[in-house]
C-alpha cells in the first residue's frame, strides 16, 4: 500500500489537482502553500477520504522548508513521496527594471525546490526508501524571450534533479523530473496562446501515472512535448533566435 505524500505549492494549479488525484488513490497528504485558507478549502473539497495535514510555507524560506518537511512526515507517519511543486512565473525582458521579480523566481523555483528536495532526500536516506518528484517545465529546455529567469530556473531544477537521481541511485530512493507543457493553471492563464493546453485534472492523472511507474523523466503530456523538447535542443542558435521571437512566452505549467 502506498504511503503518504507531501506536496509543496498545493493551493492551486498542478499541486492542487495532484493532491486531489493522490487522495483518490488513498494516499494521506501533507500539503503546504503560502496561503493556508486555500489549503483549508482544498481539504474541505477532498473531504475525509484520507488524513490531511496542512502547513503554511513559503519555500523561499529555505530554513523553514528544512523544518516543515520532517514535521509533516512525523505527523503523517509513513511518507514515501515528496513533490517539489511550488513555483512562480512572471519574468520580464532582461534590463527592463524587473530584476526583483527575476530574483523571486529563482529563490522560489530553484532555491525553494532544492531545499525541498534536500529535505526529502535526508528523510528518505534515513528511511531507506522514498520517491522525490520535481515539477520542472519544458521551458527549461531552451531560453525564451521575456522568460529568462523562468527558463533558467527550470533548467537549473532539471539538472539538480538529474544529479540527485544519480547520487541517490542504489539507496532505494527514486527521483523523477516532470516537465509539463501548457496546463491550464493561473501561472499561464494570461498568455495570448497556449498550444496543446490540457486541464489540470488531466495533467494530474498523467503525472500520477508517471509517479506510479517510477519514470525517471518525462514531459506531460509525452506527446507532443517530448518530441518538441528534443527538437528544441538541436535547433541551431540562429534559427532558434528567429523562432523564439514567435514564442507565446513564459509559464508553461
Amino acid at each position: 500500500m502506498a504511503g503518504a505524500a507531501i506536496i509543496t505549492g498545493a493551493s492551486s494549479g498542478i499541486g492542487r489537482a495532484l493532491a486531489i488525484e493522490l487522495a483518490r488513490s488513498g494516499r494521506a497528504l501533507g500539503l503546504t502553500a503560502r496561503r493556508i485558507d486555500r489549503l483549508e478549502d482544498l481539504r474541505r473539497e477532498i473531504g475525509g477520504i484520507v488524513p490531511i495535514e496542512l502547513r503554511t510555507l513559503d519555500v523561499r524560506d529555505t530554513a523553514a522548508v528544512g523544518q516543515v518537511i520532517p514535521e509533516l512526515a512525523a505527523a503523517l507517519g509513513d511518507v514515501d513521496l515528496i513533490v517539489a511543486n511550488a513555483g512562480i512565473a512572471g519574468g520580464r525582458a532582461v534590463g527592463t527594471g524587473h530584476f526583483a521579480t527575476d530574483r523571486d523566481i529563482i529563490e522560489t523555483n530553484v532555491l525553494g525546490a532544492m531545499a525541498t528536495i534536500d529535505a526529502a532526500a535526508a528523510l528518505f536516506r534515513t528511511a531507506g526508501r522514498g520517491h522525490i518528484v520535481g515539477i520542472s517545465s519544458v521551458a527549461g529546455f531552451r531560453g525564451l524571450p521575456g522568460s529568462a529567469a523562468y527558463c533558467a530556473s527550470k533548467a537549473a531544477l532539471s539538472i539538480y534533479l538529474e544529479s540527485a537521481r544519480v547520487e541517490l541511485h542504489g539507496l532505494g530512493i527514486l527521483v523523477t523530473t516532470i516537465s509539463p507543457g501548457f496546463i491550464d493553471t493561473p501561472i499561464n492563464e494570461d498568455l495570448k496562446t497556449r498550444p496543446f493546453v490540457i486541464k489540470p485534472e488531466v495533467g494530474a492523472r498523467k503525472i500520477a501515472a508517471l509517479i506510479a511507474s517510477g519514470t525517471a523523466s518525462s514531459t506531460v503530456p509525452k506527446f507532443p512535448w517530448g518530441l518538441y523538447g528534443v527538437l528544441m535542443r538541436f535547433i541551431p542558435d540562429a534559427l532558434w533566435t528567429r523562432l523564439a521571437t514567435l514564442s507565446p512566452g513564459t509559464g508553461q505549467h
